[in-house]
């Protein structure tokens, strides 16, 4: 067995145990980013569900798209889709889901749905959706009628981020989940709802050196 077949067995073997499956179940609800070919922001942040079976992979968006995987070749992690394009599963994601890379985009599924609107927040709220790049950018999508705002916001000192489409900003205090969008011209506040907390993890700048500390 060649280095490239030990390595993407592994792999398999580790994102078997990284779906969160029960024995007898095959499909979870899931998140999916959907990054366009080329692009490094996402497009969209839907629901969706994830499904596996014998090795045939089906992802299934709330917006009515759907991505059918059929394993090929010898290497696991290697697929054709349903219209005959090859179509990759990529590690990256750990155990926080997986990613395939398909002819024209590529899909991020995560298990936690973190990041989707709250079922139980106020319905007159923006479509709020959000993805975490790392510690000091986050990805936004806020969508209300016709506004419509996409972008990356950047850490400020303290607790938020924040970003700016050159029409309005987006101001995001991630450990509340406040969303305030006010008009860069005018200061006027658009928008000033909570959705639900999101976690960030811990500033890289904190974390113990094991070479010289304790962790």
């Amino acid at each position: 067995m060649n280095t490239c077949t030990i390595f993407w067995a592994a792999m398999t073997a580790l994102a078997s145990f990284s779906i969160p499956l029960a024995a007898n179940a095959q499909t979870v609800d899931a998140r999916c980013d959907i990054y366009p070919l080329g692009e490094d922001r996402s497009s969209a942040v839907v629901p969706c569900t994830f499904s596996q079976r014998q090795g045939f992979v089906t992802i299934t968006r709330q917006d009515g798209v759907t991505y059918e995987l059929s394993p090929t070749g010898s290497e696991p992690g290697n697929y054709v889709d349903q219209n005959g394009n090859a179509a990759y599963r990529q590690a990256g994601l750990a155990d926080r889901g997986q990613i395939y890379r398909l002819a024209d985009e590529s899909v991020y599924v995560y298990w936690d749905r973190a990041g989707l609107p709250s079922s139980s927040g106020n319905s007159n709220n923006p479509t709020t959706y959000t993805t975490v790049v790392d510690y000091n950018h986050i990805n936004v999508q806020i969508t209300e009628g016709e506004f419509y705002f996409r972008g990356t916001l950047t850490k400020l000192p303290g607790p938020d981020y924040s970003g700016s489409d050159g029409q309005v900003r987006v101001v995001l205090t991630p450990n509340s989940g406040r969303v305030v969008v006010f008009s860069e011209a005018t200061g006027e506040t658009f928008y000033n709802y909570t959705i639900d907390p999101i976690s960030i993890g811990e500033d890289p700048s904190s974390m113990c050196d094991p070479a010289v500390e304790s962790c």
